[in-house]
């Protein structure tokens, strides 16, 4: 058989390139055919791995020798089967039919021939009894003996496979992969072992809502008798909200972590406007229980086994059609073990495919995670709004920019779980700071009732004569649109008003370029540190830092930090001030430093 030494790419050459298709390791390549198995309407999918003895290096040791992946979906009859081989062909390909699970038609043979030299399939619609059968096999398409998918011809399924599943359905599909040489992982057990967690966490919804069951055995192939392992996959959660899961106890069969409830829900749903059509994109955010991060035994929780399954599933989980593509980790900051405790979904359909920039073998949304790694607060300078710098992308070519209000969001509210999961390692409720050893807002009540005394009133002072009630209701209302969750507003409002304190010390991620807000509500100042700000980071973060074991080097370094950031703070003023216009607005400013200059030094003095 000859070819045409004019083609653009020899059929031969071309199958053997794409045996390196970017495929991060075989769990992915057999998920793609269950991703075709879930598309044909299976209820029951079962990974079945065959291992032989062989001898290596003088020792008997047991390999994989065949994989099968098998299903009781509704099968295909010789003109589909015969197109599911071909690379880049299938039933999914029209813009109208990209509602599911399957689009590219590459998975069967890309994700086969990443990992096996020979890929057969047989398929059923009418019983097994009635079972047509194809193949791609590497070596005779190398030698040019194999030049198109074979048509697909009636084909009694081998008897082994009937006898190690645990069951056939009247319709159905067998996939099975021979001469594995790419495959990682040599042995069934290690297939199972490093794929179980993956597949429970791209298929989570399928499997929590019984909608499908994944079954996973190792067997002796010589011996079929000899089954090796057996389980069933379980729901891998990385938001950690479903109740039955993989997650070792006590947290098999309860929630770890908890909805997000602050400002915003647990879910944000973003509409998108794209070719014409709309679409929605859900975001969820979660974040863990207070018990989940206590120590036990004197461990610590992230060497509990909890804690090590929650490093496992870092990143953000990005979802299309109810099916995991990956876990994006652009926003894992690598040293913080506190970003195992955090959990974001992103879900969006199909028909954002080429917007997200899905790539073909469905691991990774390309657009999504370059935008995500953009500085996009650095690009909205000069009061540039978001829809302005949306326009800016439409105009150069950018495809991303329906994309920039998610990315914003995501960012702007793990600031906020982060800051609140800092918050819960100190042993605090969410984010808020009381400061109790330094008693610093009893001081600031004291003298700020001197001050009343001598003729000085404030704006707040109005809502004093509100009920305790009244007064409680607008501190929390301020407090939750502040970012800090129900709980926490309650809790902080409560106990602000129960102790007769006149001000209120928060922290919240402010979109404001300010380093603080000040409110007066309810009778009470609330002063809320914007944890977005680089004075926060410089100054307040790196020294509520916990010192428990920090050597005396590094406690020098955090002072020194804060002390060069409490400088630049104060030469960010100076500069304010050269840079006022005129005569006047300059002298406003100065008089204002020295009135606030007096006012600290009362509120210093009676610290002291």
């Amino acid at each position: 058989m000859t070819t045409n030494p004019h083609d653009i790419v020899p059929a031969h050459l071309a199958v053997q390139a794409m045996r390196d298709n970017g495929y991060k390791n075989a769990a992915y390549a057999i998920a793609e055919l269950m991703d075709n198995s879930i598309q044909a309407g299976a209820t029951e999918v079962q990974l079945l791995c065959g291992e032989k003895q062989v001898l290596v290096d003088q020792r008997r040791s047991s390999r994989i020798y065949k994989l099968a992946v098998l299903d009781n979906g509704c099968g295909m009859d010789a003109t589909v089967l015969r197109l599911a081989l071909q690379f880049g062909n299938g039933t999914y390909l029209d813009a109208a039919k990209h509602i599911g699970i399957g689009r590219f038609g590459m998975g069967l043979p890309s994700s086969s021939v990443s990992q096996c030299q020979k890929v057969e399939v047989w398929s059923w619609q009418n019983g097994t009894e009635n079972a047509i059968y194809t193949y791609l096999d590497l070596e005779e398409i190398k030698q040019q003996r194999q030049t198109e998918v074979p048509e697909p011809q009636p084909k009694a399924i081998p008897n082994i496979w009937q006898r190690v599943s645990n069951s056939f359905g009247q319709s159905g599909t067998l996939v099975v992969w021979s001469n594995i040489d790419k495959c990682i992982w040599r042995t069934g057990k290690a297939i199972i072992d490093n794929s179980e967690l993956l597949i429970g966490r791209m298929y989570r919804r399928f499997l929590d809502s019984g909608r499908v069951s994944i079954r996973m055995t190792t067997f002796d192939y010589d011996n079929l008798t000899n089954i090796i392992i057996e389980k069933y996959a379980l729901p891998n959660d990385p938001g950690y909200l479903i109740a039955r899961t993989s997650c070792p106890p006590p947290y098999d069969s309860t929630s770890m972590f908890q909805y997000w409830e602050g400002k915003d829900t647990y879910e944000v749903e973003k509409i998108i406007d794209f070719r014409g059509q709309q679409h929605a994109v859900k975001i969820r955010f979660s974040y863990a229980k207070d018990q989940a991060r206590q120590p036990l035994d004197g461990k610590q929780p992230g060497s509990l086994p909890h804690g090590q399954h929650a490093a496992k599933n870092v990143g953000i989980s990005v979802v299309r059609a109810e099916r995991e593509l990956e876990l994006d980790k652009t926003l894992v900051s690598g040293y913080d073990p506190t970003d195992r405790w955090w959990g974001i979904e992103v879900e969006f359909p199909p028909a954002l495919d080429d917007l997200f920039g899905v790539t073909n073998n469905k691991q990774s949304a390309r657009n999504f995670s370059e935008l995500l790694s953009i500085d996009i607060e650095s690009l909205l300078k000069d009061g540039k709004t978001i829809t302005q710098l949306k326009s800016e992308f439409e105009e150069d070519g950018d495809p991303r920019g329906p994309l920039l209000e998610i990315s914003q969001k995501i960012k702007s509210q793990l600031r906020i779980i982060r800051s609140c999961l800092d918050a819960q390692t100190k042993g605090r409720r969410g984010n808020l700071k009381r400061h109790s050893g330094s008693k610093a807002e009893e001081v600031a009540t004291a003298v700020t009732q001197e001050r009343k005394k001598e003729g000085h009133t404030g704006e707040s002072d109005k809502q004093e004569l509100l009920s305790k009630q009244e007064r409680q209701e607008v501190i929390e209302k301020t407090l939750t649109d502040e970012g800090l969750t129900e709980n926490q507003a309650v809790q902080l409002a409560a106990t602000t008003i129960d102790d007769g304190l006149k001000y209120i010390f928060a922290e919240a991620d402010l979109e404001t370029p300010a380093f603080f807000s000040v409110k007066p509500r309810g009778g009470a100042i609330i002063v809320t540190l914007n944890t977005n700000h680089p004075a926060y980071k410089n100054l307040v973060e790196i020294l509520e830092k916990d010192v428990d074991g920090v050597d005396p080097e590094t406690l020098r370094y955090r002072l020194t930090n804060s002390l060069e950031g409490l400088k630049l703070l104060l030469m960010a003023w100076a500069r304010y001030e050269d840079e006022q216009p005129d005569g006047k607005r300059r002298q406003a400013a100065q008089d204002t430093r020295v009135d606030w200059g007096r006012i600290a030094r009362q509120f210093l003095e009676k610290e002291e």
